[in-house]
């Protein structure tokens, strides 16, 4: 197991590391650059390259896709002007959102609203809740990523308790597809992970999720957010926002949104990320608690 485990690690060391393509075309007129955190969606490329096509006309631009391997490189992106919009999570926009310009919100099962999933290996028949983890091998997505580590640590710190002394091991696999994969091979006895993925992974790829089983579902949060940076061009701001909005409303964009496993997008407001600001105060507050 310990061989296998580190096997897992290597291949996710090694598997989907971002290009660093994304600078501006100066032969054919400046991109809009948009920022893409890691995605579980088994043939990206392919998608991308059609979901381009389909805003390009729309925008006035050429849009390129820019991805990185974690969250905090494209915010950290989004933030120094290296990127002009960014699909992002709400805890970085929570955290950051003085500073971004929320654009758009997808919506999911006709709300904009999902949840964090705790799973185990679908062979544990007897884990009902994080209870029930204590002391074993747990796996997170990103330390950025609201459901896939800030929801369950808040959880954790619910019972004055931390990640380091709850569990006797846990790590990051930088991809919420890859939490599902690790808890799926047993290579961790439980994970957290984008509700959203995991139910779209079991539109997918039903055969993966199947071997996992969700023992608890968090309460909803603000789905994660599409940004801009404030100082675009309100002319490219308004053309990339309205292209969103309007996806739903066209036959290629409602399948391209079949694919995202969404409804649409919608404007959005800031008020839908305060649940997620809350856990962030509470969870600040109780690490500068006083250990007693």
């Amino acid at each position: 197991m310990i061989h296998s485990r580190r096997r897992f690690m290597l291949m996710l060391a090694g598997a989907g590391l971002p290009g660093r393509s994304g600078a501006r075309d100066e032969e054919h007129g400046a991109a809009l650059r948009f920022g893409l955190t890691p995605v579980f969606l088994d043939n990206q490329v392919a998608f991308l390259d059609r979901w381009r096509a389909w805003l390009e006309p729309r925008v006035g631009h050429r849009v390129t896709f820019v991805r990185r391997g974690t969250y905090r490189e494209i915010v950290d992106a989004l933030r120094n002007r290296e990127l002009d919009f960014a699909w992002i999570c709400g805890y970085p926009y929570a955290r950051h959102a003085a500073e971004l310009t929320l654009m758009a919100v997808p919506v999911f099962r006709g709300k904009p609203l999902y949840r964090s999933y705790l799973i185990v290996p679908s062979r544990d028949t007897a884990s009902r809740s994080m209870l029930d983890l204590r002391g074993k091998v747990f796996a997170f997505s990103d330390p950025d990523s609201n459901s896939g580590y800030l929801y369950p640590s808040f959880l954790l710190a619910s019972t004055q308790d931390q990640p380091e002394r709850y569990f006797r091991r846990s790590f990051f696999t930088w991809a919420h597809r890859s939490v599902v994969e690790a808890v799926a091979r047993e290579l961790a006895d439980g994970g957290a992970v984008d509700g959203y993925v995991w139910e779209t992974l079991a539109r997918l790829q039903p055969q993966l999720t199947a071997r996992t089983r969700v023992i608890h579902k968090s309460p909803e949060f603000g789905f994660p957010p599409l940004v801009a940076h404030p100082a675009l061009a309100r002319t490219d701001y308004l053309a990339m926002r309205g292209a969103l909005l309007q996806m739903n409303a066209d036959a290629e964009g409602r399948v391209l949104l079949d694919r995202l496993n969404l409804d649409g997008f919608i404007p959005g407001n800031a008020k839908l990320f305060d649940g997620i600001g809350r856990m962030m105060t509470a969870l600040k507050n109780s690490a500068n608690a006083p250990v007693s």
